[in-house]
């Protein structure tokens, strides 16, 4: 996840809210962002959204494109 974990940095807030408009049921302890600890943000989105890591790291990478 290391260009993910690069660019996340600058742009989280608006990765953030996007994913919060697309899944309700994440919190704000859900997608508090750490970094160096990107694996566990992974972690607590999957255990929500019940996907993959694959997945979440898809997701975010394609938020934050957008």
């Amino acid at each position: 996840m290391n260009t993910t974990q690069l660019s996340l940095k600058g742009n989280w807030n608006v990765v953030k809210g996007k994913l919060k408009q697309a899944y309700g049921e994440l919190t704000d302890d859900d997608l508090k962002y750490v970094e160096g600890q990107e694996d566990e943000l992974v972690g607590r989105i999957q255990k929500r959204i019940g996907t993959t890591a694959a997945d979440v790291h898809h997701l975010l990478e394609m938020y934050n494109r957008h």
